[in-house]
């Protein structure tokens, strides 16, 4: 009996254990993004599905292997976190997939210039952050646009319709990619021949990385650049290093087929071959590739008393790299910057980013030079700055378009983005068409080629403006 009631108990505490103990929560199943307009389907641990989501459409964005994206994937308690770049993206679980995401459509219906409108028009309404700050009466403008497509609805039409859409938003982070055919429809079309002025004196033009090229030159007492076309480094006067930052991509290793790059350039083969992976994973090799140049730049530059960062003439790329080149200059991790997505009436709540720091992190001066061609990533270069105290910018506000671009699809197979992030710092503050502040003011022409110009026009001038900016924060 006395053997009976033991096993008994035994068997009682062993219940009660496995109650107790749970089972890992899986992934699988549907997940509803916070704020981004995306629906997540995890199936049996192996695959994933990823679809944009708006109130009359459900259309499949990327479908893959689920080892794509796993290592970007993480579960906290009941959310989903999705790592993008320097975002994270929450999700939350849903038990019913929305019957728009099942609902099979003909290919007149995809391929229909009307219906694409529709869902073009409720991805804007439900995501576009800045219809308040640039005085968008929405439904007006909707109705404006949809009479022009009506009269004719056509493909060549409703590009147009759409390109004009965008371009009255006001979205510095807009943009809209058609098919091949469609492109070439539109090269058939006519043009009506416009009547060039000539002048005698016609002004100089220069290009970003041309004009890049010629301040380096000025300004390097000591040029150190090796085995690249993007950053440019070295040393200037009084043992104050000097380093030239390009562009903010185009580090990536993404074996770009040769025949490709004859045939359409390297930029554009580029451009097509990541967009041919998912997103995350090319982030990744775009930090992979700045890593690896930086750890030589920083080296090169290790003993120098002071640094100048310059991204004048950078137009941005991924947020990503702009914080794995910062990082080298942070000697703690650092909250730097607020977000939130607009997604309907309402806002996703807040999220940090943090700024890693860098094993030996350079922790003299940093002065960082800007300008209103400072655009995008770049732009987060310069306000994350803002939260690092021996950091000050030199030059002029950024361009004003900081909002990471929103990329979405339309159900013809078209591509377009809007802004659906605000992008703001440690006070709260936004710099959406204003552009980041500097810690000193350098008078700089707005427009791109008379900046240009007038720093090309005296190089000389350009260069002791810095360092007189330099020698002035010195003192304070």
């Amino acid at each position: 009996m006395k053997s009976m009631i033991i096993a008994l108990g035994i068997a009682l505490l062993l219940t009660s254990c496995q109650k107790t103990i749970q089972e890992p929560k899986s992934i699988n199943g549907t997940w509803e993004s916070i704020g981004a307009g995306w629906l997540l389907q995890i199936q049996d641990s192996t695959q994933y599905a990823l679809y944009d989501t708006t109130d009359i459409s459900c259309l499949l964005n990327r479908k893959a292997g689920l080892e794509e994206i796993m290592a970007s994937l993480s579960l906290t308690n009941d959310t989903l976190h999705l790592k993008k770049g320097v975002m994270t993206y929450l999700f939350t679980r849903t038990e019913e997939t929305p019957s728009l995401c099942t609902t099979d459509r003909t290919e007149e219906q995809q391929q229909d210039p009307l219906h694409n409108f529709e869902v073009f028009a409720q991805t804007v309404k439900e995501h576009y952050v800045f219809m308040e700050l640039n005085n968008i009466d929405w439904q007006i403008l909707y109705e404006e646009q949809k009479r022009k497509l009506t009269q004719n609805p056509t493909d060549t039409n409703l590009y147009n319709v759409l390109e004009e859409t965008l371009e009255k938003l006001g979205d510095n982070h807009a943009f809209l990619e058609a098919s091949d055919a469609l492109y070439t429809a539109l090269e058939a079309i006519p043009q009506k021949e416009e009547e060039e002025s000539i002048t005698e004196d016609e002004e100089q033009e220069y290009g970003d990385f041309q004009i890049a090229n010629m301040v380096a030159e000025e300004y390097l007492t000591k040029d150190m650049t090796a085995d690249s076309w993007l950053v440019k480094w070295g040393k200037m006067e009084n043992n104050i290093g000097y380093i030239q930052l390009k562009a903010m991509w185009l580090y990536a290793q993404l074996d770009i087929p040769q025949a490709l790059v004859d045939e359409i350039g390297f930029v554009d083969a580029y451009v097509t071959t990541f967009h041919t992976m998912d997103e995350g994973q090319y982030v990744q090799k775009e930090v992979k590739g700045i890593i690896k140049l930086m750890d030589r730049v920083m080296n090169d530059l290790k003993d120098t008393k002071a640094m100048v960062i310059d991204v004048r003439f950078n137009g941005g790329g991924q947020d990503a790299v702009s914080f794995e080149i910062l990082k080298r200059f942070n000697d703690q991790k650092r909250k730097t910057v607020t977000t939130k997505l607009k997604h309907k009436d309402h806002f996703s709540p807040e999220l940090p980013l943090y700024l890693d720091s860098a094993l030996t992190p350079y922790t003299h001066p940093v002065y960082i030079l800007t300008s209103p061609q400072t655009g995008s990533a770049a732009e987060a270069f310069a306000i994350s700055s803002m939260a690092i105290p021996h950091h000050k910018r030199i030059g002029a506000s950024t361009q004003g378009a900081l909002s990471t671009a929103l990329e979405k699809t339309l159900p013809n197979g078209w591509a377009f983005s809007i802004s659906n992030e605000v992008y703001m710092d440690l006070k709260g503050n936004s710099y959406e068409n204003i552009g980041v502040p500097v810690d000193y003011t350098i008078s700089y022409p707005t427009d791109r080629q008379a900046f240009f110009r007038s720093v090309a026009n005296d190089l000389p001038k350009d260069k002791q403006q810095i360092l007189d900016a330099i020698t002035h924060l010195e003192k304070q």
